[in-house]
């Protein structure tokens, strides 16, 4: 476990940034040899991917051969309605770099069969050969992805109800409406994260200082 503590958001954001930069260009993906990602949403990880789009439009980095697997989305949020994660990604990272579509795998929070597609979702990581590098990000009751306070240590990708808390964060995306936001998710469990080669949970913000927790 390593602690990294910085001054402020844009250099935990640039470590980070730089971590996984590092981390793929050291690996040397190829066509039958890819690296895979594990990824998040929302304010903490959005400096980091902007910093990595810089890094590709430098020629630094190509994501060419690299598989991004998300940790979570809304169940019944439509896939192309702003505040879906599927949104998130591809406005804020996806369509800025050369990721083959094919290859950015987020969860389908509208799947006929919720339970199924959790279940293809973990075939499809352990198909890849498992997550090299899971970046993690952490909520305002401590929450991995949607891995509420109390959740199972062995837990697996799963459908999950939402804590009233984390309704209530998240209320402000959704006009301070409570009854108009989600309360239930598709989310990693916390074994298919920890099951990563090295997990990176950034920490930013007022409440969570500037910091960027290691598992490697």
């Amino acid at each position: 476990m390593r602690l990294v503590i910085l001054d402020d958001y844009d250099l935990a954001s640039e470590w980070a940034a730089k971590y996984i930069r590092n981390r793929i260009v050291q690996f040397k993906p190829s066509a039958d040899r890819f690296f895979t990602l594990g990824l998040p949403t929302g304010s903490t990880p959005y400096g980091c991917y902007q910093k990595l789009i810089e890094y590709y439009r430098h020629g630094d980095i190509s994501f060419k051969y690299v598989k991004t697997f998300n940790m979570d989305e809304y169940v019944g949020l439509p896939r192309a309605h702003p505040e879906s994660y599927h949104s998130y990604m591809w406005n804020n990272f996806f369509k800025h770099i050369d990721i083959d579509p094919a290859n950015a795998h987020i969860l389908d929070g509208n799947a006929q069969n919720l339970e199924e597609e959790c279940q293809a979702y973990e075939q499809k990581i352990a198909e890849a050969g498992g997550i090299e590098v899971f970046v993690g990000s952490i909520g305002p009751d401590g929450h991995i992805a949607f891995n509420e306070p109390g959740s199972s240590l062995v837990s697996r990708t799963r459908v999950k109800t939402l804590a009233k808390d984390t309704i209530v964060a998240n209320a402000s995306f959704f006009g301070n409406d409570l009854s108009q936001g989600p309360t239930m998710a598709l989310t990693a469990g916390v074994r298919t994260v920890m099951d990563a080669k090295g997990v990176m949970n950034p920490i930013t913000g007022a409440s969570q200082a500037f910091a960027l927790l290691l598992s490697l």
